[in-house]
């Protein structure tokens, strides 16, 4: 493997462990807007134009803006606009970022940036299914005074992370119901052996649930089918905001609520960080750079 020059900016603590698993491949690293929790084996920059100055290749957090103004440093007293970031970088780095809005691509063609979004690319997604299901499952067993074991269990969606947790909750001799929008998918739900109902459908099939999990960005229980779930019930909301459950009717009715963002960096940093990594060596390897 060559050695390339990294800069990992700001971010959670997949940043950090970013920059401790891009140094022990025995490149050069330099980090900055993470001060908070200092990555291993990395010394950080004193200035965002001392971090960025001779790397080749920039890596921006998961998301890189959580407001579409300052870059992510959750981790750090250092408030960045992405402007500033974008200023102090050449069109001849590879610059990559995670969950990466129109307004923060246009802004990069501004400066004459070619802006990566890394999340965009499937086998990270999928990846960070795999992630979410896991830590979603943890969550679960956290929030509940019960095994999961002979739980029934309504899972709301049926994308990647849908079918991943489906796949591990029956693992766990949970009862799986899955509500699905698309025949295809509710094909498939059934050939893999769980409960199947339409969307459609779904408020007659919520009295009995002991867990719902959800996975669907926008609004799927609101008050109405809320009022339909018997008392005690857990809501897990996996989905990105404004999430899918109408949080303060939910209050309102006594229903436990977890809104769980941001699982994998959260419950698995480390696994998280090597799949974002992973999926940076592909991007590089496939602009031509041996790694």
């Amino acid at each position: 493997m060559e050695p390339h020059t990294f800069a990992v900016i700001g971010g959670d603590m997949r940043q950090v462990k970013l920059a401790s698993l891009l140094a022990k491949d025995g490149h050069q690293v330099s980090a900055f807007a993470m001060e908070q929790a200092r990555p291993e084996g990395v010394t950080l920059a004193p200035t965002l134009n001392a971090a960025v100055a001779d790397a080749a290749c920039v890596v921006f957090p998961l998301p890189l803006s959580r407001e579409c103004r300052t870059i992510s440093t959750p981790l750090s007293d250092t408030v960045l606009t992405i402007s500033e970031a974008f200023a102090a970088l050449t069109p001849a780095q590879t610059v990559c970022g995670g969950r990466i809005d129109a307004d923060t691509f246009a802004l990069a063609a501004d400066h004459g940036l070619t802006l990566l979004d890394y999340y965009a690319r499937e086998e990270l997604v999928i990846a960070n299914a795999v992630a979410t299901a896991e830590g979603a499952i943890q969550v679960a067993m956290d929030g509940t005074p019960t095994i999961l074991t002979g739980t029934n269990a309504l899972v709301l969606g049926f994308g990647r992370i849908g079918k991943v947790l489906a796949h591990r909750l029956r693992a766990l001799g949970v009862h799986v119901t899955v509500s699905a929008r698309k025949f295809a998918d509710l094909a498939w739900i059934t050939a893999y052996g769980y409960r199947g109902i339409p969307t459609d459908t779904l408020t007659e099939h919520l009295p009995g649930q002991q867990l719902v999990f959800n996975t669907i960005p926008y609004l799927i229980l609101d008050a109405a089918r809320l009022r339909r779930l018997d008392p005690g019930t857990t809501l897990i909301d996996l989905s990105s905001k404004p999430g899918g459950i109408d949080f303060s009717a939910a209050a309102a009715l006594g229903l436990k609520t977890i809104w769980a963002l941001g699982l994998p960096g959260e419950v698995a940093p480390v696994s998280a960080a090597a799949m974002i990594r992973d999926t940076i060596y592909n991007i590089l390897s496939e602009q031509g750079n041996s790694l």
